[in-house]
């Protein structure tokens, strides 16, 4: 990963405006041009992966952790690719400019897919491509089927389905799948779409020199094709198919009782003798978001270190232990799969040694968020001044944390860390996000990434996700007012007093 000076904006694809009530492909367009006259050289996405309702359509539980999200597929892009007509898509149900409501949105592109899947058997031109794309892509058959199974099934988990289906059994998986076959093409369909429009973006993105860089989530929905078709990739019972250890995380800065987040953990083997299996998994996984991205941010890295394990049975965390993960030889391993992908290692919560020298040892920059840097003293490692180094990544905040303006204006903040902050930044707090953002853009951190709602000045209503929360998180979207010429010569004129500016930028 080049160590030039740089600057990044955070913001989903569901969060641009549009007119179909949630961001999606043909919204990164334009957002790449906005980008571009900022002077921005990174825009960091979370992972573009399928979220359900049952997870509140966390885009971290996904339905599989290797497909596109068709809500992300653009209707204007279907209407240029002659697979729809403007008159198939059917009036505004109600969308909101401010907020996703995927009530509304769901329901609205399904049946803009299902139409554009009706013209698309009549396009000859196309069927080549899509062949080809399901060749070149053979756990698409897995996720088609495991999408039908749901369907037929009334959205129950894979290890409530009938027995034969749990177990895979080759036999009744050739049954089902000739049974429910249109059902099946037509989620491959949207599969092939996704990553045609995708294609779309990520070559816009080079054109106007944007790195592309994507968020891996560490682990997997149980209730995903992933599990369903790996199962002994995974700590289940093999009698019930639910986990018997889960992921999650000590009590923490966010949470009393840490956080209990359901996904069945890895059975990774040892350094002798490792899963195979699982690593080819693994090796799948990144080859197939180097396909999509430049850089990925592998969330909660520290569990390539260490992991919390915690019971199936207990509600919490706090009754877990940790336990070793692979390490290095890992990386090593499956090198082959990720020598096309930069990677940025989220390496927040349970600071200690191990997880630092796993970091040095791959060469893998970490994170620094100023937001968690005034709450203690001098020696706060989230400081400017303790970097120490420049390979970081620096953030006024992630997606998991309040927006600037919302962290200051917190009575639950103490009163201390904002006098802090103000005496740091040499201000009043007036323009605190501001203030935020000149301090991560000095800071000797190669990359300031700076969340859309700090550039905007705004307050938590506009917050992404709050950790803890099951419902009413990833709803947030940037009215299109805010991606204005003011604000892109903004972003240009810190970006650059800062000597991160792109280069060869006019």
């Amino acid at each position: 990963m080049t160590k030039q000076r740089a600057n990044g904006i955070l913001i989903h694809l569901t969060s641009l405006p549009g007119p179909y009530g949630i961001g999606d492909i043909n919204s990164g367009l334009d957002f790449i041009d906005f980008l571009r006259e900022g002077g921005q050289s990174y825009w960091q996405l979370l992972p573009l992966t399928p979220g359900t309702e049952f997870f509140d359509y966390s885009p971290y539980m996904a339905m599989s952790a290797l497909a596109g999200n068709p809500l992300l597929i653009s209707p204007d892009l279907l209407i240029a690719d002659r697979l729809i007509d403007k008159e198939d898509i059917p009036p505004d149900p109600g969308f909101l400019e401010y907020r996703v409501k995927y009530s509304l949105a769901t329901p609205f592109k399904e049946e803009i897919l299902r139409r554009a899947f009706s013209g698309f058997k009549a396009k000859i031109n196309l069927q080549k491509d899509f062949q080809h794309f399901c060749d070149q892509h053979g756990w698409v058959d897995d996720y088609a089927l495991f999408q039908a199974l749901k369907k037929k099934y009334e959205s129950k988990p894979w290890y409530q389905w009938p027995d034969e289906l749990v177990r895979r059994n080759s036999e009744a998986l050739q049954k089902t799948a000739k049974e429910l076959s249109e059902e099946l093409d037509f989620h491959k369909f949207t599969q092939f779409i996704f990553f045609r429009q995708w294609d779309l973006l990520k070559k816009k993105a080079a054109e106007k020199e944007i790195s592309l860089v994507g968020d891996i989530p560490i682990y997997v929905s149980l209730d995903s094709a992933d599990v369903w078709a790996n199962q002994y990739s995974f700590d289940l019972d093999r009698k019930t198919f639910e986990p018997r250890h889960v992921a999650g995380v000590p009590p923490d800065y966010f949470s009393k009782t840490g956080q209990r987040w359901g996904n069945p953990l890895y059975l990774w083997g040892t350094a002798k003798k490792p899963n195979k299996e699982l690593e080819d998994w693994w090796r799948l996984r990144f080859r197939t978001i180097a396909e999509c991205l430049d850089v990925v941010r592998i969330d909660h890295f520290q569990a390539f270190a260490f992991y919390w394990e915690v019971p199936w049975e207990e509600k919490t965390a706090v009754n877990g232990k940790w336990k070793k993960g692979p390490g290095v030889s890992f990386f090593k391993r499956i090198s082959d799969s990720i020598r096309d992908l930069s990677i940025i290692a989220e390496d927040l919560g349970m600071y200690n040694e191990e997880v630092s020298r796993l970091c040095h040892k791959l060469g893998y920059p970490g994170m620094k968020v100023l937001q968690f840097a005034f709450d203690s003293d001098p020696h706060n490692l989230h400081l400017p001044h303790n970097f120490g180094h420049d390979n970081w990544v620096v953030y006024t905040g992630t997606h998991d944390n309040d927006t600037t303006v919302g962290w200051y204006l917190d009575p639950e903040v103490p009163e201390k860390a904002k006098q802090q902050a103000r005496r740091y930044c040499n201000s009043d707090g007036s323009i605190i996000n501001q203030d935020f953002i000149r301090l991560a853009q000095s800071s000797a951190a190669w990359l300031a990434v700076i969340p859309m709602q700090d550039v905007c000045s705004l307050g938590s209503d506009c917050r992404m996700n709050l950790p803890g929360e099951e419902k009413g998180n990833w709803r947030w979207r940037c009215p299109s007012h805010f991606l204005s010429p003011e604000n892109s010569d903004y972003l240009r004129d810190e970006t650059g007093f800062y000597a991160r500016l792109a280069w060869n930028r006019k």
